[in-house]
């Protein structure tokens, strides 16, 4: 299971899924789809009671859920959720069943590079539905 992704899809919702309730996800859903609220909240739901029973799950989806964006914070969650469903493989399961959905949801990832100068190179691997966008020069191998 890709647990970084699945910290990584949550942590949006999590302000929401966490504090304000149904009313901010509902907003979330207008601008990210509401597929993606529905799987977020499918997700939590099942990984709630498992987090809200450990205290340092508990704290650290709350942190997260204060600062969405903190790479410090998603690697603190994915560590506790890591413990989780290492311990409950029925749970490990169902949330990789969802989090098929969610993946199919997000669609991929899209990456921007802009290289300028003489002899640059820039070096990655691309997988999934993956193009290339662009005037391409000299040798590419995708």
């Amino acid at each position: 299971m890709d647990i970084a992704f699945l910290v990584s899809f949550l942590a949006p919702y999590l302000p929401a899924l966490l504090k304000l309730g149904n009313k901010a996800a509902e907003k979330a859903a207008e601008k990210v789809g509401e597929k993606s609220v529905e799987v977020a909240g499918r997700l939590w739901s099942k990984l709630s009671p498992k987090v809200e029973a450990k205290e340092a799950s508990k704290e650290a989806a709350e942190d997260l859920a204060n600062d969405p964006e903190n790479p410090a914070l998603r690697t603190v969650l994915q560590v506790q959720l890591e413990k989780i469903l290492t311990q409950n493989p029925d749970l490990a399961a169902e949330i990789t069943q969802l989090l098929e959905e969610a993946k199919a949801e997000a669609g991929g990832t899209q990456i921007r590079q802009t290289v300028t100068g003489d002899r640059n190179q820039v070096i990655g691997t691309m997988s999934g539905n993956a193009k290339a966008v662009g005037n391409v020069e000299g040798n590419v191998t995708m």
